[in-house]
């Protein structure tokens, strides 16, 4: 049968669903086959997308098709590419924070990250003045113009971030790829071996993604102390200009963490919630993130996030949706300058009753059942507004 491989992957991905030392209870494990759904979605969808000589973006997450500790900001777009072709891309900038781009020499796995061999925003692109630029990213050439970056050896993947931090007010752009020698043409059609060769490829991607993200905690999370967070540093995987934070927590629901944090200069700034299967929490229908535009700033000028189960009655409240345990992050992009410690957060736990005593500028923060429910549709509307999905 040619679904065969296939059907094997899912039983095998399931077993290392069930066997993954955090599924504790019926809870993880169900958030555990709902994550499976989504990697089943995203592989087929993957691997039907594996085309270097006809290429597109696809979106490589989504809010039903999680992987490595998403963030609920960024729109991920990636295009498989050869070393020794051109690509052309096009587009025009929307009015999101940032917009970047990286080139790969290959996919993340268990054993290794790729490496990043090329990485920058579009401060390091020609723009014309309605917005519109055209890139080009191919062999190295004497006579390549400012929107020309050389593919190095074993370039194999082309990333396209575009990344906002008010949701509501801002646009996406637009953005298209194709080969320069392809264009007009037509690929063959699909032979039956091929389509049997894509059900297999599906089945590895599937394997592969589900035992690399969930080998991340344990490289990069679950070894720094409980309930801290590091001082900023530059995000790994080559990132042109992203600093990052990060964490873990362990939190009884009579526990309240609190993250203060300056309220940066740099035009992305968002904190974010993972859950142990190292995805972003419902970020739809709950505030499991905040920009630092979504924020409440203090007149401090510092943004204090109240990461806790129970409801405190507060804007900068980061709900935990049940989460005992999980991951923290903060990211900085789009960056003119290092980030030194006391650009980064301060972590403090204390119980849930003696926050009001203890939080700094804590009746400012306060909001009504009604603010809160306005805030949650806030996020709704906007989600829905850039067509995830």
């Amino acid at each position: 049968m040619v679904t065969q491989s296939f059907a094997a992957a899912l039983a095998e991905a399931e077993q290392i669903i069930r066997s993954a030392p955090h599924a504790r209870t019926e809870r993880d494990l169900a958030e555990g086959l709902d994550y499976l759904a989504g990697g089943i979605k995203a592989s087929l969808h993957l691997a039907w997308a594996y085309e270097r000589d006809f290429p597109f973006f696809v979106a490589s997450t989504g809010p039903y098709a999680k992987l490595g500790l998403d963030n609920p900001d960024t729109l991920y777009f990636h295009a498989y590419i050869r070393d020794d072709a051109e690509y052309v891309v096009t587009g025009r900038r929307g009015t999101t924070a940032d917009l970047s781009f990286q080139v790969l020499n290959g996919d993340y796995s268990p054993a290794r990250s790729p490496d990043s061999l090329a990485a920058f925003d579009d401060r390091d692109i020609e723009i014309a003045p309605d917005g519109s630029y055209e890139l080009r990213f191919g062999p190295p050439r004497p006579d390549a113009g400012p929107n020309h970056f050389a593919l190095g050896e074993g370039s194999a993947m082309l990333i396209a971030r575009e990344v906002y931090s008010d949701w509501q007010s801002e646009r996406r752009g637009e953005i298209r790829i194709h080969r320069a020698d392809t264009l007009g043409s037509a690929p063959p059609p699909v032979a039956p071996d091929r389509i049997a060769k894509r059900y297999d490829v599906a089945g590895r991607i599937l394997l592969t993604r589900l035992r690399t993200f969930l080998a991340f905690p344990e490289w990069h999370y679950l070894s720094l102390p409980v309930n801290t967070m590091t001082e900023p540093r530059r995000t790994p995987g080559g990132l042109a200009t992203q600093y990052s934070s990060v964490g873990h927590y362990d939190l009884d629901d009579d526990q309240v963490m609190v993250i203060t944090v300056p309220a940066s200069d740099a035009p992305y700034q968002g904190f974010q919630l993972g859950s142990m299967w190292y995805v972003s929490l419902d970020y739809i229908n709950h505030q499991t993130s905040l920009t630092r535009d979504q924020a409440r700033v203090d007149p401090d000028g510092m943004i204090r996030l109240v990461v806790s189960e129970r409801d405190p009655g507060l804007a900068n409240w980061i709900e935990r949706t049940g989460h005992r345990r999980g991951i923290l992050q903060i990211r900085w992009q789009r960056l003119s300058r290092e980030l030194k410690a006391g650009d980064g957060p301060a972590v403090e736990i204390m119980p849930f009753d003696e926050l009001p005593r203890r939080l700094p500028h804590h009746d400012r923060q306060r909001v009504t059942p009604d603010q809160w429910r306005e805030r949650i549709a806030a996020r709704q509307t906007a989600v829905a507004q850039r067509m995830l999905g």
